[in-house]
């Protein structure tokens, strides 16, 4: 998408789009779907079954779209407090007893038999200002997600306002950044912390959220940069059965590669909506170019992208109409930014472990 915004001009341009595995969710029991975008979308009336074990990784049959509708999954306190675990007096997200994975666990569903062209929106660093948050929670569609701030304050009030609202979840993940909104009451990962001090700081920030879905690591920083400050941190993300989403620019990152080798649910964009995070153009008119972008079907594939933005009330204002003029067409898809995950094959793995999260 030449014309489209992306991140600061001392990044590469373009946009990373994942045509391995596109995931979305169905509403029996916030199952994962995957699209490989060179393989035909199977039919509503199939029967979902999972592959057979060490059949390639492909596009998972649906269940009838009868038994679909967008939502996310009831949980029951049981349920709820199986997901978590207390270690070293925090309640960390972990995989429950029965094998979910709070990334599945807490995503919002969409319709896979929507359009296959496919946008999303993320409102990232919410928090440092109480209007902003409250208006982009009250007012923004339900299908943009949010990506909060540790260190917020009340945050699990927040996130609670913002799942009752219909909006997927995610914390910012806290790293050092000069030019980032200051975190309140969470050390920043560091390059010159030991590893262990880092998966602390990584872990405080974990307990603040337990309805998210995982991480967004802004681009670049010292965990996009560095195996060796990385490392411990996704495979701990891994092993909690969260997900990352990366702001980045081309290229692949230390973090890409450790989510393809761990098996972690994971989604990338460039594509930089407002000025603040180094995006030209007026957001309406990127928007638009966005839609626009993902509508071209090179060699008949469909495209999708998601584009990222920090809170403002002409943000919210140019999304919300933005929203109403997308609803009046059928061609493309407003889904969460889950629905443009990539799950390659450490990560089908990982999900075959737990049948369940198969099954509608």
């Amino acid at each position: 998408m030449a014309t489209a915004p992306r991140w600061p001009a001392f990044l590469a341009s373009g946009v990373f789009h994942a045509y391995a595995l596109v995931l979305g969710l169905t509403l029996a029991c916030a199952a994962i779907v995957y699209a490989n975008e060179e393989t035909a979308r199977p039919s509503a009336d199939t029967t979902f079954l999972p592959p057979a074990p060490g059949h390639p990784a492909g596009s998972l049959q649906l269940p009838p779209s009868s038994q679909l509708r967008v939502d996310f999954r009831k949980l029951t306190p049981a349920e709820r407090d199986d997901l978590v675990e207390v270690v070293d007096g925090l309640r960390l997200p972990r995989i429950s007893s029965s094998g979910w994975m709070p990334w599945i666990a807490y995503s919002r569903r969409f319709d896979p038999d929507g359009p296959a062209a496919r946008v999303g929106v993320l409102m990232v660093n919410l928090g440092a200002d109480e209007a902003l948050m409250n208006r982009a929670i009250d007012e923004l569609p339900p299908e943009v997600s949010l990506g909060f701030l540790a260190g917020t304050p009340d945050l699990p009030r927040w996130l609670r306002l913002a799942r009752e609202r219909g909006h997927e979840c995610y914390l910012m993940l806290p790293v050092e950044d000069p030019s980032g909104p200051a975190e309140r009451g969470v050390r920043p990962i560091e390059g010159s912390a030991v590893p262990a001090e880092n998966l602390r700081r990584l872990r405080t920030a974990m307990s603040r959220g337990e309805d998210c879905l995982g991480f967004v690591v802004p681009g670049p920083s010292v965990v996009s940069q560095s195996d060796l400050i990385a490392r411990p941190l996704v495979k701990e993300i891994a092993d909690r059965g969260l997900a990352l989403v990366e702001i980045s620019p081309n290229g692949v990152t230390a973090t890409y590669r450790l989510t393809v080798e761990l098996g972690v649910g994971y989604a990338r964009s460039s594509t930089v909506l407002d000025y603040k995070l180094g995006g030209q153009g007026s957001i309406d008119g990127n928007l638009e170019r966005l839609v626009d972008w993902v509508s071209e079907r090179p060699g008949d594939k469909p495209r999708h992208d998601f584009g990222v933005l920090q809170p403002d009330n002409a943000a919210i204002d140019a999304i919300v109409a933005w929203r109403k003029r997308l609803a009046r067409q059928s061609a493309v898809a407003l889904v969460p930014i889950v629905g443009h995950f990539e799950c390659r094959e450490a990560c089908m793995a990982r999900l075959r472990a737990q049948p369940a999260q198969l099954k509608p």
